[in-house]
């Protein structure tokens, strides 16, 4: 995958509560074909992804995040 395809996504977290939820939102979205990394910060409720949104879209990754039991919106910042 060439670096002009990837893209940063942002995404506002709700609901987790302990970082063991951070461990389980990382697995779940990596899983994701496209997903080349997730960072999770508990302390800011961000979760920070980049993907080929050819192969997955933010719809994707909010909907990855709801299977794992929590809330996420886009955010721009």
């Amino acid at each position: 995958m060439s670096a002009n395809t990837t893209t940063h996504t942002l995404l506002r977290a709700e609901g987790f509560s302990c970082p063991s939820c951070v461990n389980k939102i990382q697995k779940r979205v990596g899983r994701l074909k496209g997903v080349d990394d997730v960072k999770v910060h508990f302390a800011t409720a961000r979760i920070e992804v980049d993907h080929d949104e050819s192969q997955v879209s933010v719809d994707d990754l909010v909907a990855a995040v709801a299977k794992a039991g929590y809330k996420a919106t886009p955010s721009a910042f």
